[in-house]
């Protein structure tokens, strides 16, 4: 006997309208961690330090807002099964990059000071926090008002911009580099859209970064040539990856 297909809960009538709750889970995250951090970095001399408080609002903002509009459930924060096919398939992506970066680019060393605190920094900030912001509250409310495809498409290039500007990743602002990141990003995006969850990813992401800019040491000034073949490939292989991701039925959806 065929299981009956379960139907989507209504959507809560009392919340503003999808392309509100769009804009406000935008601006609101930005606006306050802009506030919050030209306080509390104004000392900081360190640049991951000063970055800290701007990617950590950006994170508790979005939380509060997801928690307000549809409770902790929907929030993305799913283990189980979820988690560990967020692992696999973010995993795919870390191990292209790893093995990339030995490949087009030099390393000086292994590195081991400050290791606690510069994975704290990665799985805390720059993972948790950005993916809460571009695949939360805002993931949701643009599925609701455009579809999950849009939003799986709008998350990857709002976590591309936060990560082009704000992540420590070495790279220079250029057409490779912006490929990578938005590359980077959609391949979360469809993970989140499949998976319904941003856990795992979260963890593959920093380690990813651990692994391939703290434990590789790179050297002080890179080689901007290789830099970007390396940005390039690794870019065309995530877009590689989330074509076998793309969904082929609505059950592919995981919103």
């Amino acid at each position: 006997m065929a299981k009956k297909k379960k139907a989507p809960p209504a959507p809560d009538p009392t919340l503003p309208s999808p392309l509100s709750r769009v804009i406000l889970a935008l601006l609101v995250p930005i606006a306050l961690a802009t506030f919050f951090s030209s306080f509390a970095a104004r000392n900081l001399t360190d640049s991951r330090a000063m970055i800290a408080p701007f990617l950590g609002m950006l994170g508790a903002a979005s939380w509060f807002l997801g928690i307000r509009w549809y409770g902790l459930p929907g929030m993305a924060l799913r283990g189980g099964r979820p988690l560990f096919a967020s692992i696999g398939f973010a995993s795919l992506g870390w191990l292209a990059l790893f093995l990339a970066r030995l490949y087009f680019v030099d390393s000086v060393g292994i590195g081991s000071t400050g290791a606690g605190l510069m994975f704290f920094h990665l799985i805390v900030f720059e993972a948790f926090c950005v993916q809460l912001f571009a695949f939360g509250p805002f993931f949701r409310n643009v599925a609701d008002w455009r579809g999950p495809l849009t939003a799986a498409l709008a998350g990857g290039v709002l976590f591309a911009f936060i990560g082009l500007f704000y992540f420590g990743e070495p790279h220079e602002l250029t057409g490779a580099a912006a490929f990578y990141f938005v590359a980077w990003g959609i391949l979360y995006g469809f993970i989140r859209l499949r998976t319904g969850s941003i856990l795992g990813s979260v963890i593959i992401q920093a380690v990813q970064g651990f692994t391939t800019w703290f434990v590789l040491l790179p050297p002080a000034t890179l080689d901007l040539y290789w830099l970007n073949w390396m940005h390039g490939v690794v870019g065309v292989i995530f877009i590689v990856i989330t074509w076998r991701l793309w969904p082929k039925t609505e059950e592919d959806y995981r919103v």
